[in-house]
């Protein structure tokens, strides 16, 4: 029998804070459709198909839910399996590298479940081919052997309901998006419907705070309920420490210590935005550039900071580089000419 496994204390100690972060995120779910705040026209449409799919007594089509990380996807597969009745079984697409992981996944599939492949455009080609016969005829043809010798052996499948999450749906082949029976794109939320998120995620907390706290960590969470119910649990932590303290407050001063501006930006964006301003002048400047000026890496850069700042109109992206805006100097609090900005100035 082999001797049980001793971790350094450290480790312990994060993977117990990492499962109590999981178990407190999973509590604040929702549990069905009336419980889901916001994306009020895909959950219209999922009910539909739900409640069709039950009353006609048959799987429900397979479902695409596209949008940007924090939204709800996850959440959505989750009630999908529990207003179906159904057991759920949850996968990723880089976790499928090849088409043995993906037909061990379907050869223990049951009647009726819903299986949930999140970012499924990451799944291997291999596998998405193998993909295509699954969701339209519930079958898999698995190849035994090598080379000449090689055998497939068609192995059929009960009826399914196959849910895919994407943050890049344009990235999916034609012909696996086309075999979904319905596709659900996820918009960012408004500060109204982040204020509900908020107002319910802190009566599950048990946590009392007032309109204008609401309000306040609802501005600051960049339209995404995953990062409302995170800051809110810091809010939370501090309210625990200083319980005498006006919850506008607390919430104001748990977000400064958490580098979490009035709009929602946070120290790397604030690097970002800063290095573009004051170093490069207002841009226009590379995205190299701004990377090494920063410290980090040009994928991060691209995919994790830019995309806000620029839904925010804090920059523009053109041809010839990074240019920060008006509203962007605004931020700042420095004007375009105290930063030496000069419009059509050499690509740094």
């Amino acid at each position: 029998m082999s001797e049980p496994v001793e971790y350094p204390e450290g480790v312990v100690a994060a993977r117990v804070i990492n499962d109590e972060e999981r178990a407190a995120e999973g509590a604040l779910r929702p549990h069905d459709l009336t419980e889901f705040v916001g994306q009020t026209k895909v959950v219209a449409q999922l009910d539909l198909l739900l409640k069709a799919a039950r009353v006609s007594d048959r799987t429900p089509d397979h479902i695409l839910l596209a949008g940007p990380p924090g939204l709800g996807k996850t959440t959505l597969a989750m009630i999908v399996a529990a207003e179906s009745g159904r057991t759920l079984r949850m996968s990723s697409g880089p976790a499928i590298s090849h088409a043995g992981d993906l037909a061990a996944l379907l050869s223990g599939i049951q009647e009726g479940e819903v299986l949930f492949i999140d970012e499924i455009h990451r799944i291997a080609r291999s596998a998405e081919e193998m993909l295509y016969l699954a969701m339209e005829d519930f079958r898999i043809d698995i190849m035994v052997g090598k080379g000449v010798g090689a055998t497939s052996i068609p192995l059929e499948l009960p009826p399914f309901t196959l849910v895919g999450a994407t943050t890049r749906s344009g990235s999916l082949a034609a012909p696996l998006r086309d075999r979904f029976g319905f596709t659900g794109h996820l918009e960012f939320y408004g500060e109204d419907e982040l204020v509900e998120v908020v107002r319910r995620s802190a009566a599950l907390l048990e946590l009392t705070l007032n309109e204008d706290a609401l309000v306040e960590l609802a501005s600051r969470s960049r339209g995404t309920p995953r990062i409302a119910n995170r800051l809110l649990r810091r809010v939370r932590d501090y309210i625990q420490v200083h319980p005498e303290v006006d919850p506008l407050e607390a919430t104001q001063s748990a977000l400064g210590i958490y580098d979490v501006d009035s709009r929602g930006l946070d120290r790397l964006d604030r690097a970002y935005l800063e290095t573009l301003g004051k170093r490069f002048n207002g841009g226009p400047a590379g995205l190299s550039s701004l990377a090494v000026s920063i410290g980090e890496d040009a994928e991060t850069i691209e995919t994790v900071v830019e995309p806000f700042l620029i839904r925010e109109g804090l920059i523009t992206r053109s041809s010839r580089g990074r240019v920060i805006t008006s509203e962007g100097w605004n931020h700042l609090g420095i004007s375009p000419t105290q930063a030496g900005y000069e419009p059509g100035a050499t690509l740094l």
